[in-house]
């Protein structure tokens, strides 16, 4: 929730609103108050009268939310029929209001409202009214609306409401209690279980590294002896003879005539051959052996020439054992190499992946990995345990995609994994049909149920790469007055997809999308996606930015808005109006009506026209 939906509907008959928040607040982008309502700084002397709002903040950090006495001291100036609006500034589900509440109680503070807020910085509010008699006032209802009864049924609704909301409210700290005590056992049995990893992969790496230099060092021994092979070949009479003699061939005029004492000569040299004393420079010195000994002695490589990219890695890179749906889904957000059982090992060291994913369904199901942990296939479950002990030697993470039951390949759950996901694999958007599925379904399957969402957890587990970054929203604005910003912060955070980002010409003013996790800049857009909001007086439903990222993951088009003759989720030769644009097609600068000639994806959505 919003300051300001908070607020708002306490502001009948109030006419200045004082700002006597924390020393490092400033409320004044939040409030967004209407016309004839006046914002006010407070002195810390002056009452707080009836037709007055006070803002009052405490959290746990002083310099910035301010503190308990300093709550208590304004809510002492508080005048009968004053109203006030607390801020809490303490993360949790339970901010510490018990520190509040007799100070409230004795300046006879009724508390007519409180909800969560979702800033950075601000986390709950609670609205309250200081009463001039006996007579509680109405609350309101889970709506924001006042309850018109009065009297002594409103203390009844209230000691009514209080008694089940504590019913409700400790089964669930007793439920977050239990989920917490959970996660603190499976983080500790994690660490247990990463330590014993830990230890597994070096001794993996340790043994690799003992291989790869014996056979480093069969490798030279080899070449040492192919070279003394090839001086002997090369020093050999019968190397000479047939070099004379393939000389005579190919110039018989000249080199026939000399060629007997060629021959002669090399008779004569083979039978006065002596042994010759070794000098240093001779490879059979000392010293050059102590050479030799010395570059076996190196276990390093020095490679002639070496090819790299050194782009970063933007995508999530799996090597998994999946079946072919799976892969085919996962190929569209991720790059999949599928390893065999024949070629694991040398594909995780070849393309080094992220994480090692190993889908139960893959064992199970027909493939090249069919059988495997079942116990029925033997070769298969060690070429797996080959296959995670490489990945490990690597460093790389081991993930099992438990998508059906554990006791379809019991002989799985035995193995050391770096983590486990007890969920399927999601759905694919380009495989719902909008017609037949309905609009509410491609927004159910985009939020929880795609496979990009699922990809996401994975990347989340193993620091990869988040495949949501795709989804990433930038809204071009200009607001030209404070009720232009208004309009823009009420539509930016209205949306159920919100974007990652707002792109002004001056960032003045909107500071609460800040405190609401939006980044506020100007210059170019970072996202991969734009939105052009410059026109602020146009209605956006706050379904509009959902419903086109719904649109753009079912099709994959580079640009989606209205098209003429009100086509809706089709391919178009032109858009009427783009409300949608991929960040490299906005950078371009190419007209709109050039984008389909230049080989660009266009798809209509209708939505909502501006009024």
């Amino acid at each position: 929730m919003r300051l300001t939906d908070l607020l708002h509907p306490h502001l009948d008959g109030v006419t200045t609103v004082v700002d006597a928040a924390g020393p490092g607040l400033s409320l004044e982008p939040y409030v967004h108050l209407p016309d004839g309502v006046a914002l006010l700084g407070d002195d810390g002397e002056r009452d707080i009268g009836a037709t007055e709002l006070v803002l009052l903040s405490y959290g746990p950090d002083p310099a910035l939310h301010g503190t308990e006495a300093g709550c208590l001291a304004v809510l002492a100036r508080m005048r009968p029929g004053a109203r006030g609006l607390l801020l809490f500034g303490h993360p949790g589900p339970e901010p510490p209001y018990h520190r509040l509440l007799d100070g409230l109680v004795a300046q006879r503070c009724q508390v007519l409202r409180a909800a969560p807020l979702d800033y950075a910085h601000l986390h709950a509010g609670a609205v309250f009214a200081r009463l001039g008699t006996d007579e509680l006032l109405p609350p309101h209802d889970w709506f924001g609306r006042p309850v018109p009864d009065g009297g002594f049924a409103t203390t009844l609704r209230t000691a009514g409401e209080y008694v089940l909301a504590d019913l409700v409210s400790r089964s669930l700290r007793a439920r977050h209690l239990d989920l917490q005590r959970r996660a603190e056992e499976a983080e500790r049995a994690r660490d247990t279980v990463r330590e014993d990893g830990l230890a597994d992969r070096l001794a993996a790496a340790v043994r690799e590294k003992e291989r790869l230099a014996s056979a480093l060092r069969g490798a030279r021994a080899r070449v040492e002896v192919l070279q003394a092979r090839v001086t002997m070949l090369e020093g050999s009479t019968s190397l000479q003879v047939g070099k004379a003699l393939v000389s005579a061939a190919r110039s018989p005029r000249h080199r026939a005539a000399r060629l007997p004492r060629e021959l002669y000569g090399l008779w004569r040299a083979r039978a006065t051959r002596k042994p010759a004393p070794a000098s240093p420079a001779s490879p059979a010195s000392p010293a050059a052996a102590d050479g030799a000994a010395a570059v076996v002695a190196d276990d390093r490589l020095h490679l002639v020439h070496r090819a790299f990219s050194c782009a970063p890695r933007d995508r999530l890179v799996i090597a998994g054992v999946l079946t072919d749906r799976t892969a085919e889904d996962f190929a569209a957000d991720a790059v999949v190499n599928r390893p065999l059982p024949h070629d694991g090992g040398l594909l995780v060291r070849r393309t080094d992946p992220d994480a090692v994913v190993v889908q139960l369904s893959a064992c199970t199901q027909d493939g090249p990995w069919s059988l495997t942990g079942t116990g029925l296939a033997p070769d298969l479950d060690r070429r797996l345990v080959e296959l995670l002990t490489e990945a490990r030697a690597l460093g790389r993470s081991a993930v099992l995609w438990r998508d059906a039951p554990a006791s379809a390949a019991p002989g799985l759950a035995h193995l050391a994994w770096d983590a486990v996901l007890d969920a399927d694999t999601g759905v694919r958007l380009s495989r719902l049909d909008p017609a037949a599925d309905g609009r509410e379904r491609l927004r159910e399957a985009f939020q929880w149920d795609s496979t990009r969402v699922r990809l996401a957890e994975l990347a989340r587990l193993v620091g990869a790469p988040d495949p949501l970054d795709g989804r990433r929203v930038a809204v071009l604005a200009a607001p030209r007055g404070r009720h232009d910003v208004a309009r823009l912060v009420a539509q930016v955070l209205g949306q159920q997809h919100r974007p990652a980002e707002v792109v002004v010409p001056d960032p003045a003013g909107l500071e609460e999308l800040a405190g609401a996790g939006v980044a506020v800049r100007t210059g170019p857009p970072t996202a991969a996606w734009v939105a052009d909001w410059t026109d602020l007086t146009e209605e956006r439903p706050d379904t509009l930015l959902l419903d086109l990222m719904c649109a753009q993951e079912y099709s994959g088009a580079d640009a989606l808005g209205h098209a003429p003759g009100d086509a809706d989720l089709t391919f178009v030769p032109a858009l009427r109006r783009p409300l949608l644009v991929r960040r490299a097609l906005y950078l371009t600068g190419a007209p709109p009506e050039t984008w389909c000639g230049r080989g660009y994806r266009l798809f209509a959505v209708r939505g909502k026209e501006p009024s």
